[in-house]
């Protein structure tokens, strides 16, 4: 499996301890980091390390924290980002409960390299006992000299608090989380200044995956090259939290050398397919990313590999199906999250969301047409002119439903009814 950065210190029934946490090195990163670093100096091994962000967009970490002006204003703020609601996505709060103090010494890193007073921990409603947890934890910290005034007896001071959000998928966008914490509707903000040099109270701030931070307290400890030679891909660095979910043996959150492929990935730890079982698909990287046929199934999990596949990490979330889930009423299921989970703030995704489901659920009920399927891929191809990211992550499935598992959406229609709910699809389609 290779080794471990981010779970090295699980335990299956309780999170490691402040001791525990620094038996293995713990907080060794952040005093070399206040005592003997710069603070460009912390941005630069990041930036050699070749992180990028784990939350879905794949950014290059330690560029955006050099997008923070040595000359901005202050206060300054990170905002640790763990609101995570995608179905099948769960890593986040697998690392906040396993490691509470790595998710810590993170932050403050990251605080350190841009010279922030105040740090934001973002968390959904349904987490609120990661949100105790955290808390509980960050006291520890205080009282150990790790956070607060003088941080151990340097001239850095940082602090953290936990906001509790209202919970809708939109929050869990950067520009949208921003609002949010100012007290104003959660809607995306495109175009402007970067949040580096404009976010919180317009002040900089820099709002990172809670993965994406963990990994820094080990790129410190032990280099740039050592983190980037932990990946099997040739451009990866790192390593990567994939939950797997779906027809799997043993569904979970494992690390893994960033750049597995999905093949290693789900015969290895997660136990390889369900006894009788056989693989059709997956989702790569959570509700927002494509199918991903069989013909991928040796791909490398990164996001260069994934991208010249057709398809996008993500967060790394796999779902697996086999050859005996309707991938239509799977669709179907996505659409109707997404239209409940839209702000709808811009027409494409309030209004075109809802006739995409429409459509879909006439397919799946049997009520189908031929005439269906351009209307479902043009309005697919609509979202790509949504004002944020959240409408064409939504028409991502439809867009691979209609490009790999066509067959299944025309069976549907031409028998009148979904056909794994009458005996399964046709005889020769299963023995291809």
């Amino acid at each position: 499996m290779g080794e471990l950065v981010l779970l090295k210190n699980y335990r299956p029934d309780r999170p490691a301890t402040i001791d525990e946490y620094r038996r293995s090195g713990g907080y060794e990163a952040l005093t070399k980091a206040v005592l003997t670093l710069k603070p460009n100096e912390v941005v630069k091994q990041v930036k050699d390390s070749g992180l990028r962000g784990r939350g879905g967009a794949g950014f290059p970490t330690g560029i955006k924290w050099s997008g923070v002006p040595e000359t901005a204003p202050f206060p300054r703020y990170v905002v640790p980002n763990t609101d995570e609601m995608e179905p099948g996505t769960f890593k986040d709060r697998v690392l906040v409960n396993a490691d509470p103090h790595l998710v810590i010494e993170g932050i403050v890193l990251a605080a350190y390299a841009i010279s922030a007073q105040r740090g934001i921990f973002f968390v959904r409603p349904s987490y609120e006992m990661d949100a105790e947890l955290i808390e509980r934890e960050l006291e520890v910290a205080r009282n150990a000299g790790y956070l607060g005034d003088r941080i151990l007896g340097s001239e850095f001071s940082f602090d953290i608090t936990v906001h509790r959000s209202a919970g809708r998928y939109i929050c869990g966008e950067a520009t949208a989380q921003i609002n949010a914490i100012q007290g104003k509707r959660p809607h995306p903000v495109k175009g402007g200044p970067h949040m580096t040099e404009e976010g919180l109270w317009k002040r900089p701030t820099l709002v990172n995956n809670v993965e994406t931070l963990s990994c820094v307290p080990y790129i410190l400890r032990h280099g740039p090259d050592c983190f980037k030679g932990l990946a099997k891909s040739e451009k990866g660095a790192g390593t990567k939290l994939y939950t797997v979910s779906g027809k799997v043996c043993r569904p979970g959150c494992y690390e893994m050398p960033m750049g597995t492929p999905l093949s290693e990935i789900i015969e290895g730890p997660a136990g390889g397919m369900l006894p009788g079982a056989e693989f059709k698909a997956c989702l790569p990287g959570g509700a927002s990313t494509g199918f991903m046929s069989k013909e991928f199934y040796h791909t490398q999990m990164d996001f260069d590999p994934l991208k010249k596949a057709g398809q996008r990490l993500g967060t790394g979330a796999i779902i697996v199906f086999d050859r005996d889930t309707c991938l239509v009423g799977v669709t179907l299921n996505l659409i109707q999250f997404f239209v409940r989970e839209s702000c709808g703030f811009c027409t494409p995704c309030r209004e075109g969301l809802p006739f995409v489901l429409d459509l879909l659920q006439r397919i799946e009920n049997g009520e189908g047409e031929e005439s269906f399927i351009p209307m479902l891929r043009e309005m697919a191809s609509f979202m790509d002119h949504a004002y944020c990211a959240f409408a064409p992550g939504a028409a991502a499935s439809v867009h691979h439903l209609l490009k790999y598992f066509m067959d299944e959406v025309q069976e549907h229609i031409s028998r009148k009814q979904c056909p794994f709910k009458s005996g399964g699809p046709s005889v020769e389609k299963r023995e291809e």
